[in-house]
């Protein structure tokens, strides 16, 4: 008795994981997307969106320079290289929150811009964990800087905490209001370390004090971007 009690358990739990992961992964993105279909053709091109078309993290930051000039800058800046996400990565990341204990180069999530996902991410860890985090996740764009080398666009925020989409109920990061600091924060930490030559703005989405993305995270902004030039390598 006591076993088959058990086995009607774990069915039951079994059952009621797949009507989640249904839900969640499945239906309420579709809702979603048919509810909000006009306000997304409607959204500034500097703003990303989820693989679901959700619209996700404002563009609010840019770099010039090679991918291993990029790639160079943050290691100087003392930011990690993000992994890619596969299961490992994902059990790892799981395991880092749930036991407070680090997970330096912790997966993020894709976001698309310009219809394909991030070239490349960084973060700098909050505490033990990967639950809070700076990050930032960069696109190469068609586009160059004065002197002929890439520009890169990209979206930094603050990730708060592990928790649920208020959009569509997916296990996600929520990201901290205030996306001008983290752009600045990313910014400084490259200028402290002596990787700019020079800083400059440009349009982003405008500013907005009711911005919302793919997790259903509020944020506000003054609309800028804000393009670091990366300084070129003597060796250069």
């Amino acid at each position: 008795m006591i076993r088959r009690k058990s086995h009607l358990a774990v069915g039951s739990i079994t059952v009621l994981l797949g009507v989640y992961l249904l839900v969640a992964y499945f239906v309420l993105p579709e809702i979603w997307i048919f509810r909000d279909s006009r306000k997304v053709g409607s959204l500034s091109s500097m703003v990303t969106v989820t693989d679901d078309d959700i619209p996700g993290d404002p563009i609010n930051v840019g770099l010039v320079g090679t991918k291993e000039e990029v790639i160079r800058a943050f290691a100087a800046a003392h930011w990690d290289p993000a992994d890619k996400i596969t299961l490992r990565s994902s059990v790892d990341i799981g395991l880092s929150v749930v036991l407070d204990r680090p997970d330096l180069d912790a997966p993020v999530s894709p976001l698309l811009f310009e219809d394909r996902k991030q070239d490349l991410a960084f973060e700098k860890p909050v505490g033990r964990s990967a639950d809070q985090r700076n990050h930032v996740r960069f696109w190469q764009t068609e586009q160059t800087g004065d002197d002929g080398r890439p520009l890169w666009l990209g979206s930094a925020s603050f990730d708060r905490g592990v928790g649920i989409s208020h959009d569509t109920g997916q296990i996600t990061h929520h990201i901290g209001p205030d996306v001008d600091a983290e752009r600045n924060l990313v910014i400084g930490d490259l200028q402290t370390a002596g990787q700019l030559s020079s800083t400059y703005e440009i349009e982003g989405i405008g500013a907005t004090q009711d911005g919302r993305n793919g997790g259903g995270d509020r944020y506000f902004t003054d609309g800028k971007a804000t393009v670091g030039v990366l300084v070129v390598p003597a060796a250069q």
